[in-house]
């Protein structure tokens, strides 16, 4: 399996120096490089990506604005001269956090972890455990998710809210509760982005589901759902459109 990766830093030596580790890893593919955040967003928008390698301080748009402009979010690992930033990231969902200057086997470990989150996420293929895919037919109202123990058939529909925990997903339907093992960005793209909202680092929600919103929490069938500061204009812009 082969990563497709992009690098964005203003810094030239930063740049060489994660270009060198990349070509050392038999795993990653190196698209691009990149010198400023805004030629990245451009280059996001036209372009599918598995991992960006995303320094913070930058002129113009720093990592953490890039990413919060983002709706879909790629695999991310912070490298950064910059101890200060690690919350953020970890609100912003990335993968790792790596503080300049880092050794090659700090920025192995790293990319392994991504390597292992994407391999779990594999769609079935001959000899490849079965997590998760969408119905192929167009429109169609249910995914599948593997569980322990089965493969099991999800109503989109029925849906209420999905939990993270940990590496697993909760679906909360209206009868029964799934436990998957699948990362964020899995789950969103195995959801219809114009029926469910990430509204939280651990929760995304239907958004016909919703009951009521008070201050920085929604309620979905007597269940109190936090909103994120990173997921909050976002999720405000979508229900001023629905009003």
């Amino acid at each position: 399996m082969k990563i497709n990766c992009i690098a964005v830093d203003d810094e030239p030596l930063a740049l060489e120096i994660v270009q060198e580790y990349c070509a050392k890893v038999p795993f990653l593919n190196l698209l691009h490089v990149f010198d400023n955040a805004i030629e990245t967003m451009e280059y996001l928008r036209n372009n599918r990506v598995d991992l960006i390698l995303l320094d913070i301080q930058m002129e113009d748009l720093t990592g953490i604005q890039l990413l919060n402009a983002l709706k879909v979010k790629p695999f991310v690992i912070m490298t950064t001269a910059y101890d200060n930033y690690a919350l953020q990231g970890y609100d912003l969902d990335v993968t790792d956090y790596l503080l300049k200057p880092f050794s090659f086997q700090r920025f192995l470990k790293a990319v392994n972890k991504v390597y292992d989150q994407l391999e779990n996420e594999t769609i079935v293929t001959e000899g490849k455990q079965l997590v998760t895919y969408a119905a192929d037919t167009p429109g169609a109202d249910y995914f599948f998710v593997k569980t322990e123990t089965h493969i099991e058939k999800v109503t989109t529909s029925e849906v209420l809210y999905i939990e993270g925990m940990g590496d697993y997903w909760r679906i909360v339907t209206k009868n029964k509760r799934i436990m998957t093992l699948m990362n964020a960005r899995g789950m969103e793209d195995v959801l219809p982005g114009n029926q469910f909202c990430r509204v939280h680092r651990s929760y995304f929600v239907a958004i016909n589901k919703i009951e009521s919103i008070e201050r920085k929490h929604i309620k979905i069938a007597d269940q109190r759902i936090p909103i994120g500061d990173t997921y909050q204009k976002n999720f405000f812009d979508i229900i001023e459109k629905k009003k």
